[in-house]
């Protein structure tokens, strides 16, 4: 079992939260087969003071654990922000909490004992899942940064252009000239890095849905 407290591996790592000793050493060594770092929990406590929101990768969860039980650790965790994808293990009798937990965001669930190929499968999902939702976090990031060195009236200008309006319709709507509009449009496209009004607009877009 490790709980020291150590850096998350750029790459991910595969967090184990379950009270059962064997079970963590056991998918561990598993994890270790297929060269995915692991680091595991037998307390929700140690689990929690140790979680950190910038942690990718991925979380197998016991659901029914002494003292607080996956779905409390998977509420807490929604509250604190956290985006890692969660893969429940259950008993028999805990698939319809299992299917709760799915119902509110969990990534998946499996049913003890389960086979290692389904484990393996289902955890490297779950990376890759987290892997495409960092690098999209990575993106807006970027594009948020590149917005915010457009000036105010460069904004207008933007929001204009992405509601489709011409050139010579703007500059009529803000007392421009035309050419003054073309000259913002350039430094507009230059500052976000696009070579195409489409671009820009996919961008824009980002922008507000962030």
């Amino acid at each position: 079992m490790s709980e020291e407290k150590v850096p998350a591996e750029s790459q991910g790592v595969v967090y184990v939260l379950d009270d059962e000793e064997a079970i963590c050493d056991s998918v561990e060594l598993l994890m270790k087969s297929v060269a995915l770092p692991t680091r595991s929990y037998q307390s929700p406590a140690h689990f929690l003071a140790d979680w950190r929101l910038e942690w990718r990768g991925c979380l197998l969860l016991d659901v029914r654990m002494p003292g607080m039980s996956g779905l409390e650790i998977q509420r807490l965790l929604s509250e604190r922000g956290s985006r890692l994808p969660i893969i429940f293990m259950t008993g028999h009798g805990d698939v319809p909490m299992a299917v709760e937990a799915m119902r509110v965001g969990a990534f998946d669930f499996l049913q003890k004992p389960f086979h290692d190929e389904d484990l393996i499968e289902r955890v490297q999902r779950a990376m890759q899942q987290d892997a495409r939702d960092a690098e999209r976090d990575t993106q807006r990031a970027q594009i948020k940064s590149r917005y915010e060195t457009i000036t105010p009236r460069e904004r207008e200008i933007a929001q204009r252009l992405m509601s489709g309006a011409a050139n010579k319709l703007i500059a009529y709507d803000l007392k421009l000239s035309e050419r003054t509009v073309e000259l913002h449009r350039a430094h507009i496209m230059q500052k976000m890095g696009v070579r195409s009004l489409a671009e820009l607009v996919r961008m824009l877009l980002e922008v507000g849905s962030a």
